[in-house]
């Protein structure tokens, strides 16, 4: 199949202008995109009317029909950067960072360079283009332009693209049932959780009679100058969040850890994250992991005596204690656990210790089918997605021949 570069080919090369986040408002005059929205609002192909945003404010720029939008800024992967949306209609202001190729009428079929950017190669060809440093990435037209792109007749790209509408709308539905599934599967699970505990006829303990409190340091105490190369860890929240202990990224000497004896962790004990979205999220700590502490961001829990660690973790991990936690943050932008005072007088349901290894036992039966599922589920998930990209190769390598070829 015939390649052209970009810059060899009939097109304008212009670059959106102004606009900020500020400026849109719902009821506006004006639609427009910013740049960021490529990413988060305009998922297809080709831009919907319905999915623009509105201002009030001229533009400084405007769209034309065929307009192909490449965002300039992200601060995502690389290969998260590249990504191409096509307009379909006049006068949208585009806003600043929005790379805008503006090809000859006639040169590409609607969504058809759109799609090549989805391809490795489209990708393999422009990483090199790509300037910044991690964190904040950039692409400028200069770029762009030299993209080789496979060019055949327009009536070919036409066929191109109608195959790649029919597995994508195909692939679309099988996700969505698939990802309905993986949600329905944890929803189940959760379900469960909260029944359990809901139904169960026990006794009520106060947590602070079950568990042992120790909230993280103050952040003074971990300033940057204090981390080492390696030596004594520093749990963080993610461990927490993820419940992993590895990744390990922070760490502390010798003189330092035995004067921060007292938040040492130690197999048994329970951290939790203690601010954000994440707040409440628990882990149990593994035996056989690095000498550490917590720091700043999470709270140690130490069961006592006839309390079963994965019984208080899965009462944690309920809907339950979830929105106990998250009432007592009063609807905080940032929300953030109560005082240790508040949360040792949460009630808690305390079942012999027996009774407590007989739920616990039976909890994890119900969890590891409902992992299963989900790994069934995601595995789905992950396969669609490799099949996209499989189909997208094949179609600009000229070798799905007919519609028929692809099979979801």
């Amino acid at each position: 199949m015939r390649q052209e570069q970009l810059i060899n080919l009939p097109i304008e090369w212009k670059r959106g202008n102004g606009l900020r986040k500020s400026d849109l408002y719902d009821e506006g005059k004006y639609k427009c995109i910013l740049y960021g929205e490529l990413y988060t609002k305009h998922k297809n192909a080709l831009i919907e009317n319905r999915e623009l945003s509105r201002t009030n404010k001229t533009g400084a720029f405007y769209s034309k029909k065929g307009d192909i939008l490449v965002p300039g800024t992200s601060t995502a992967s690389k290969k998260d950067m590249l990504l191409a949306r096509e307009i379909d209609e006049d006068g949208v202001i585009l806003g600043g960072d929005i790379n805008v190729i503006r090809p000859k009428q006639g040169l590409f079929a609607k969504k058809y360079l759109p799609y090549f950017f989805d391809t490795f190669s489209a990708y393999d060809q422009l990483d090199r283009y790509i300037t910044g440093a991690t964190g904040i990435i950039h692409i400028s037209n200069t770029g762009l332009k030299k993209l080789k792109v496979p060019l055949p007749s327009y009536q070919e790209q036409q066929r191109i693209v109608s195959i790649l509408d029919e597995a994508f709308a195909a692939i679309a539905k099988a996700k969505a049932n698939a990802e309905q599934n993986l949600k329905n599967a944890k929803e189940l699970f959760e379900s469960y959780l909260q029944g359990v505990f809901e139904n169960g006829k026990w006794e009520t303990k106060k947590w602070g009679e079950l568990c042992d409190f120790v909230r993280g340091p103050f952040g003074g105490s971990l300033k940057k100058n204090v981390f080492k190369e390696s030596g004594y860890v520093v749990y963080e929240q993610k461990h927490a969040i993820h419940d992993h202990f590895n990744q390990l990224r922070y760490f502390i000497d010798e003189e330092k850890f035995n004067e921060m004896k007292r938040f040492e962790v130690f197999p048994g004990d329970i951290i939790m994250s203690c601010s954000g979205v994440t707040l409440g999220r628990v882990a149990v700590v593994p035996d056989g992991i690095p000498k550490g502490i917590i720091n700043q961001a999470l709270l140690k829990l130490t069961p006592k005596k006839n309390v079963n660690v994965h019984f208080i973790k899965h009462w944690l991990r309920s809907s339950i204690f979830q929105k106990i936690i998250f009432d007592f943050s009063g609807g905080a932008a940032i929300p953030n656990v109560p005082s240790a005072k508040i949360l040792k007088d949460i009630k808690i349901p305390c079942p012999s210790l027996k009774e407590q290894e007989r739920i616990v036992m039976e909890i994890e039966i119900v969890l590891n089918e409902s992992k299963r599922l989900e790994g069934i589920y995601q595995r789905k998930i992950d396969d669609l997605e490799e099949l996209k990209k499989s189909i997208l190769q094949k179609a600009f390598a000229g070798e799905l021949k007919t519609e028929k070829a692809v099979a979801v």
